[in-house]
């Protein structure tokens, strides 16, 4: 074999082509380790560039943006790596003229090697694309979420109270002292409801005792309201709930609902926390807290009211427990755990109404009164109604109405003289 460079080649005479200064046979006859290396490191590129493709395949189910970005990473890393080993051997093994088998094999081999490379390019393309658009989803749903807490802030602004000197107030509301309470008349209207149930709740038992105690619930009805005209017997009841309704509303036009107190804060923010503090509270803890607070001062008051002397000596034989109550106590007998329902549905009532700007104003049916559907709501539905009488007229108020931001809540009542369908 000549050295390189020489020109006096045999071959030169009879073919016409160049003939590369050192065949690729030759050189690799030279120094096949370090071709066998160079295709090593081919085929360890390629197996890590399949696994680096399968991590980031692996990596968008479940998708996980910091995962397919490393991987996405190390695609590109074995990319590169591939690229240098083909620049490396280009560089070292220049083309030869006539290329052995061996030649076409490995040229065959490098070409299928750069098919796979633009598969892959494509892939990651597609990957990439995939990606913005989730980083694009992510930034969006980032932006979402920051108007829902500004919104949510804001909320707990309007609802946050500035709180109390009463010590109704403390210990409640949650740790960041936000109720999830809005100021609404739809609030102020179930309100309503929940008041009205609890009178018809507390006359069952008022009512059961008496008759248990023995008393003519007839001469009882007619003395609370004497010369009703009921449609049936059983209606009487509404006498007794008409009884604890006017005796338990006195003095809700007051803000302070007739009771004095040195604690009294007279301002928005102060009845809706007083609202808030007991809506959600067993009424006989929070007397157990603070027996002398307001609201267990209004539950005394109204307990005389509602509960006449005779009635109490008749029930329980002695007036201990009246006695008790007189002197600040709350006892703890089924019956007046019962009153504390109604106290504290009416308590609410009023505090709720004077959290509202304007006032709610309430306004009472005097008996005798035409019916009017517009103020009035008959406790009895079934009515019978002739369009030649006259109208039918109130013999009982069962619960008061209210106007609250222009709108009416009609008082309850029950109708004297009316006929009811059976």
């Amino acid at each position: 074999m000549l050295p390189t460079g020489v020109r006096d080649n045999p071959h030169r005479e009879n073919n016409s082509q160049k003939v590369h200064p050192q065949p690729m046979e030759e050189a690799m006859n030279q120094n096949p380790e370090a071709v066998e290396a160079l295709v090593s490191k081919i085929f360890a590129n390629i197996s890590s560039l399949k696994a680096a493709y399968i991590q980031l395949q692996s990596a968008h189910t479940p998708y996980d943006p910091d995962k397919i970005q490393a991987a996405d990473k190390l695609v590109i890393s074995e990319l590169k790596n591939l690229s240098e080993l083909k620049h490396f051997y280009r560089e070292n093994n220049p083309k030869p003229v006539c290329a052995s088998p061996q030649d076409s094999r490995l040229a065959a081999e490098i070409q299928e090697q750069q098919s796979l490379l633009k598969t892959y390019e494509v892939m990651v393309k597609k990957f990439q694309s995939e990606i913005q658009n989730k980083d694009s989803e992510i930034a969006q749903l980032h932006q979402l979420i920051e108007e829902v807490n500004q919104k949510r802030v804001k909320l707990e602004k309007n609802l946050k109270l500035r709180g109390l000197s009463t010590k109704e107030s403390e210990g409640l509301g949650d740790e960041n002292g936000f109720f999830p309470v809005d100021l609404t008349p739809d609030l102020f209207t179930a309100t309503v409801e929940a008041a009205f149930k609890a009178i018809h709740d507390f006359s069952k038992p008022l009512i059961n005792m008496m008759k248990a105690a023995g008393w003519d619930l007839d001469a009882a009805a007619n003395s609370i309201e004497p010369n009703v005209v009921y449609a049936k017997r059983a209606h009487k009841k509404y006498a007794f709930e008409s009884h604890i309704c006017q005796k338990i509303f006195s003095g809700f036009q007051q803000e302070s609902f007739g009771i004095k107190s040195d604690e009294l804060i007279v301002n928005k923010e102060s009845f809706f926390h007083q609202f808030l503090a007991l809506r959600e509270m067993d009424p006989l803890d929070m007397l157990g807290q603070n027996p002398d607070s307001i609201f267990g001062k209004f539950c005394n008051s109204k307990y005389l009211v509602v509960v006449h002397p005779k009635m109490e000596a008749s029930f329980f034989g002695n007036l201990d427990q009246r006695n008790f109550i007189m002197g600040g106590g709350h006892a703890r007998t089924p019956f007046y755990q019962a009153f504390l329902k109604l106290a504290k549905s009416i308590w609410l009532l009023h505090r709720l109404a004077y959290s509202f700007e304007p006032t709610v104003k309430i306004f009472q049916v005097n008996r005798g009164t035409e019916f009017s559907e517009v103020y009035m709501e008959s406790v009895v539905k079934n009515l019978i109604v002739d369009e030649n009488d006259e109208k039918p007229k109130v013999g009982l108020m069962i619960m008061p109405g209210f106007w609250i931001e222009g709108s009416v809540i009609q008082s309850r009542v029950y109708l004297s003289g009316v006929k009811v369908a059976e």
